[in-house]
């Protein structure tokens, strides 16, 4: 009978608080051997252990895993990352000793997709402006054509920018919805978005044909602003921006200028800067709604985050093929 793994959890105290439940713990130590139940977050407190440790569960507040503190570990097989994206803190010498690396990225995308559905739904009917002008005016004005002429959801066209996992599930939940759904994505076959559901389309197009345009790309270099004033000016007056992504994707004063012209709606949970300042146009403007970045796991959501995790190390530990393995070579496209 093999030995159980030795697992170590490096990451800040607080954050294996809010992210690991009882119930999370028992699964662990029925798959593998913690060498201690307390997080870490100094590899130097494992010690001799760190020679041993076949599997190392990190989050945030764990320090860089870089080439010194992999040559200290020479049996880790698998890393698995209690969060999002791995760029910036995973070494690439993790991939070139044949380490397998799984994240949680799969299960952040869910609420993201469920706030981006609820944001079309609603920008769509244009329950945002509204609902100021019931609350201002207090007087039912209905059918509301002359305040949201083209208002309701049927047979409205959404442009997805993005198949990530965030694109993606949302193109799933978009599916029950009487939608015409574009996608741009250069990295997605013809016959790929077809077995999407959607009409892969250039950027032009969708920009021109949506309304509703909603973001689901990383931040790279080649997608810094891509939204600029040039794109912006191809969308249709009254088409609806949804950015849950990242602010930079959107040069911000282009869409500045088309927000204080009324020409566009927007609903932004991220803008660029992250913290708009407080004089910003943006917090006033009636066909603008922004969240504070809260489109991502919060609360209780961020328990799916350790389910995903957990139940990638019960399948390891069985020999089982992980579900959420990430790939060396997909890097440069992921945030």
């Amino acid at each position: 009978m093999p030995k159980p793994l030795r697992t170590a959890l490096v990451m800040h105290p607080v954050v294996a608080a809010e992210l690991i439940r009882a119930d999370h713990m028992e699964r662990l130590t029925r798959a593998v051997t913690l060498i201690t139940p307390e997080p870490v977050r100094d590899f130097d407190v494992l010690g001799d252990d760190l020679a041993r440790l076949d599997v190392l569960v990190t989050s945030w507040g764990c320090p860089p895993i870089d080439a010194p503190v992999v040559e200290r570990m020479p049996r880790l097989q698998l890393l698995a990352h209690l969060a999002g994206s791995v760029k910036g803190f995973i070494d690439d010498v993790v991939w070139r000793r044949g380490i397998m690396v799984t994240n949680a990225v799969a299960a952040n995308a869910v609420p993201v997709a469920e706030y981006t559905l609820a944001a079309i739904l609603f920008a769509n009917k244009r329950v945002f402006q509204l609902q100021r002008i019931y609350q201002t005016e207090r007087e039912n004005r209905a059918p509301w054509r002359r305040e949201a002429p083209d208002v309701g959801n049927y047979r409205k066209t959404i442009g997805v920018i993005g198949a990530s996992h965030v694109g993606r599930l949302l193109i799933r939940h978009l599916r029950q919805f009487d939608f015409r759904v574009l996608l741009y994505d250069p990295y997605v076959p013809p016959m790929a978005a077809r077995d999407l559901g959607v009409v892969k389309t250039s950027l032009a197009d969708l920009l021109a044909e949506s309304d509703i345009v909603t973001l689901h790309v990383p931040l790279l270099p080649e997608t810094r602003h891509l939204l600029g004033a040039r794109e912006l000016a191809l969308m249709k007056n009254g088409t609806t921006l949804i950015n849950t992504a990242r602010g930079a994707l959107v040069d911000q004063r282009a869409l500045e200028a088309e927000l204080v012209r009324g020409r566009l709606y927007a609903v932004l949970d991220t803008t660029d800067p992250d913290l708009l300042p407080s004089d910003s146009a943006l917090f006033d403007l009636p066909n603008v709604f922004l969240t504070p970045h809260i489109a991502g796991s919060l609360g209780r959501e961020t328990e799916r985050l350790t389910d995903c995790i957990v139940a990638e190390i019960e399948r390891f530990a069985r020999g089982a093929g992980l579900k959420h393995l990430v790939r060396r070579e997909h890097l440069p496209r992921l945030a």
